[in-house]
């Protein structure tokens, strides 16, 4: 049986390393009281677009088990650059004009993988 040639697509897996310059966003979102459904229905609109991005390696939404309303964001870029065109996206500007009304808070921190 032939052996596939085909380069790997940079999308992250279970042992897979990051690139050297990769980054690692973590962000902790909290939803106003009320606004919970909202703000889970504009995250995970997010998602897919930022997926398909040139540097996305991860994109990951999830919501807490104990505290209702709260979401956080595991991102993982290729390197800053691509983050940064990321925050640029038309995707992303739309995100950024509704944002207000539905967060508390929000909490965010970079990160390198070392291991």
């Amino acid at each position: 049986m032939a052996r596939s040639t085909k380069k790997k697509t940079g999308k992250a897996a279970a042992g897979v390393r990051r690139p050297p310059k990769g980054v690692t966003l973590i962000v902790a979102l909290r939803a106003r009281q009320g606004r919970e459904a909202q703000l889970e229905k504009e995250l995970r609109a997010l998602v897919a677009p930022s997926r398909a991005e040139r540097g996305c390696i991860a994109y990951d939404l999830h919501v807490s088990s104990g505290q209702p309303g709260l979401f956080l964001f595991r991102e993982i870029w290729a390197s800053l650059k691509h983050l940064q065109k990321h925050w640029e996206t038309d995707h992303m500007k739309r995100w950024g004009e509704k944002k207000g009304a539905l967060m508390l808070s929000r909490e965010a921190s970079f990160w390198r993988q070392i291991a």
